[in-house]
């Protein structure tokens, strides 16, 4: 066994959950009146810090109006929450991988969020530990990755990060810690071959039968 902890993102990594995410992020700006987003800027943010992904996908917002933006965003997403499920065979890969590693979260959702999600998803028993965007420096920072090795006394060789976007990545680089792509989330797969992951892979199938062979 190479990696005794593996971190894995939420979003667009666990739960297919970026298209909804970036409509929420563009009807919110069509509601405050501001130029609406296209998908591929809305979908860059996330997994980002609120601030940092405000200042990307709508930089016409005033600071001043971020907690209007929130509201909104927050509103559309709520309403569209329970419509989000799990990529096909994950509670699967999450229950084998859970006899043989310790499990972490390391995403840009609130904790209020994650919980929520969690508790959805029925996935809480497999994640020993998590971190989230409003309690530590957000991604690409890699305080997430090094405040969970921290607490689960990991070393850096001894983990692996699994995420959908850049941020992902770089935060896992900026760590020293290995990183692993799946590509049916939020970033495209150039860019994420961009940050030299181990591998890219486009399915959760291909994610088992990775993390089989290597992990």
């Amino acid at each position: 066994m190479r990696y005794s902890l593996i971190v894995f993102d939420w979003d667009g990594t666990i739960i297919d959950s970026t298209g909804t995410i970036a409509e929420c992020i563009q009807r919110a700006a069509g509601e405050m009146g501001l130029p609406v987003p296209e998908e591929g800027r809305a979908r860059h943010v996330i997994g980002l810090g609120l601030h940092d992904s405000l200042r990307h996908a709508v930089p016409e917002l005033p600071a001043s109006r971020y907690t209007d933006f929130v509201a909104l965003y927050r509103k559309h997403f709520l309403a569209r929450e329970d419509n989000m499920r799990l990529f096909p065979g994950m509670p699967e890969l999450l229950s084998q991988l859970r006899k043989r590693h310790v499990l972490a979260i390391a995403t840009g959702k609130s904790r209020r969020g994650l919980e929520r999600a969690l508790d959805a998803g029925g996935l809480r028993q497999y994640f020993t530990a998590s971190r989230c965007g409003d309690e530590t420096n957000s991604k690409p920072h890699p305080a997430m990755l090094l405040e969970l090795m921290n607490e689960l006394n990991v070393s850096q060789s001894e983990a692996l990060m699994i995420g959908d976007t850049s941020h992902d990545l770089e935060m896992a680089r900026a760590a020293g810690v290995d990183a692993l792509a799946v590509t049916y989330g939020a970033h495209r797969e150039e860019d994420l071959r961009v940050c030299v992951p181990l591998g890219c892979c486009s399915t959760v199938q291909q994610l088992s039968e990775w993390l089989t062979a290597n992990g």
